[in-house]
């Protein structure tokens, strides 16, 4: 693939795009604070206007676009390569320069383990320190899968190299399909990160909320190794809430139970939202969905924590609504990644 420049349109920053990259992922690994969220498609977060040059468009459907979009001419940065130099127009965002700079890398795997019906978490080790925080993602290409897959780590940056990624299984899901089924010790990915912007603020002095769902657990998990790694949890409390349908989707306390400070800086608050489906019939704890719940426990007092949540797009939707429009929670306490 050719090296192409990309201009953007007002700020006037200049950047190349060579290799594997897409206009977004190019536009990061450079520094450029280029709007962008799931970095795969869905929530639209990168929408660009090309004022000149020649694009290849990898996913025209992608479900980022509306029909207006469309017809405006507007398109996804995470789904575009350049195949001349670029002139393009978008609003640069301050809050978007990484952090830590995105880089590519291949990984071996080295074993899974089961941690429901349906998550399992995969280790993958590579040469040189894993670099990211904690609450991040990471582009996978895996074998056999034509696009690379976004997902969450679950543990934190190391030295050790190493990549950990509690993932769901997909109904028909080719990416997941490889993973559960078809991955052997020793097999190489190659993994492209970090990326997100839902990562954990160690300088704010709040108490802690993580919310999750589904495999929303890892970047959740995650951020509260972080915590306490950071020397946070000295001083503030975390409330880790895990919504399941099920008893048998509840998980994370495990994970939590091995961080310092467990139930008395630590706290699990597990729902079940279809109680009545549940084969076991044993559970007998708290049921609706977890927004209810954080609601429950909550009240009032919510504007008074810093939020961090992931999992299934309905919920992460349902959530911001609540904190912000029925609690006036500040944007700036609420830190998620958009997923479809």
């Amino acid at each position: 693939m050719t090296k192409a420049r990309i201009t953007t349109e007002p700020e006037k920053s200049v950047f190349d795009q060579s290799g594997k990259d897409t206009v977004l992922r190019a536009a990061l690994r450079a520094g450029i604070g280029f709007p962008y969220e799931c970095n795969s498609g869905g929530c639209g977060s990168c929408k660009f206007e090309l004022l000149d040059g020649e694009v290849e468009n990898l996913w025209p459907q992608a479900p980022g676009l509306t029909d207006r979009d469309k017809r405006k001419g507007n398109l996804l940065a995470c789904q575009c390569v350049a195949s001349t130099d670029l002139r393009i127009k978008v609003r640069n965002s301050p809050e978007c320069v990484p952090v830590i700079s995105a880089q590519r890398f291949r990984a071996k795997f080295t074993g899974m383990h089961e941690i429901t019906h349906d998550i399992r978490e995969f280790r993958f080790v590579a040469d040189g320190p894993a670099n990211f925080l904690a609450g991040q993602f990471a582009m996978l290409e895996i074998p056999g899968v034509g696009t690379p897959r976004a997902y969450s780590m679950s543990n934190i940056g190391n030295n050790a190299g190493e990549w950990h990624f509690q993932i769901r299984r997909t109904a028909n899901g080719v990416a997941t399909d490889q993973l559960f089924h078809h991955m052997r010790s020793g097999e190489e990915i190659e993994i492209d990160g970090p990326y997100g912007l839902a990562y954990l603020r160690t300088e704010v002095e709040r108490d802690i909320v993580c919310i999750a769902g589904g495999s929303g657990l890892a970047p959740m998990v995650s951020i509260a190794r972080g915590a306490a790694q950071s020397g946070m949890l000295k001083t503030r409390q975390l409330h880790f809430f895990y919504g399941g349908r099920t008893s048998r989707d509840i998980c994370g306390e495990s994970f939590l139970r091995e961080i310092p400070g467990y139930g008395e800086r630590i706290h699990f608050h597990p729902v079940v939202s279809l109680p009545a489906d549940d084969s076991s019939a044993h559970w007998m704890g708290e049921t609706g969905f977890v927004h209810e719940l954080v609601r429950r426990v909550f009240g009032e007092t919510l504007p008074n924590f810093e939020f961090y949540f992931a999992g299934p797009p309905p919920m992460t939707q349902t959530l911001q609504e609540m904190l912000m429009v029925g609690y006036r929670v500040p944007f700036e306490q609420i830190h998620f990644d958009r997923f479809f």
